[in-house]
């Protein structure tokens, strides 16, 4: 989020914020058969969504939140500001891999319209699907299967596997 918002200046509008993430993800799945945000995936009326990340942005996420806000300041609006200080050496936790395929998505979508970044995620984004009103979980199997990957579900247990090991880790 705070790579996409310094690419802006100071604040990233929090639709065209929420497809990158999500497209970020999706690129990295693609190259790399794991996401740079080891999140979950919602259909929303707007398009995929990265469940945690979203819970940030709105200033509820569940842990870490105080991590969160050292990047991200509180939402102004349908804005993400960044925090006081942020630089592109701020984001060291990311690796070599994780920034290009960041920059990646940032030149493929930057000059698209946050709303017509949306219709694009419809068109182009096969897993999602019209929730209605509502969201409808987008499960790493489907996400897998769609980018044709060799065997999504085993893909997707060892996604499984991994995050049940680092919440076991963080529960100490």
């Amino acid at each position: 989020m705070a790579f996409f918002a310094l690419k802006l200046g100071t604040k990233i509008n929090i639709l065209k914020a929420t497809k990158l993430v999500y497209l970020a993800d999706r690129l990295s799945i693609e190259r790399r058969d794991h996401a740079i945000t080891n999140d979950s995936y919602v259909s929303m009326p707007f398009g995929p969504v990265n469940t945690n990340t979203y819970d940030y942005m709105n200033g509820k996420g569940s842990i870490r939140q105080n991590e969160w806000s050292s990047f991200i300041s509180n939402r102004a609006g349908y804005d993400l500001p960044l925090a006081k200080g942020v630089t592109l050496g701020s984001l060291d936790e990311l690796s070599r891999s994780d920034l290009k395929i960041l920059e990646d998505t940032w030149e493929q979508f930057k000059d698209i319209d946050k709303y017509e970044l949306a219709e694009w995620t419809h068109r182009f984004c096969p897993e999602w699907q019209n929730p209605g009103e509502s969201s409808i979980p987008i499960e790493f199997s489907t996400i897998f299967r769609k980018l044709k990957k060799s065997d999504p579900g085993e893909m997707a247990e060892e996604i499984a596997a991994e995050r049940k090991l680092r919440l076991d880790l963080l529960a100490g």
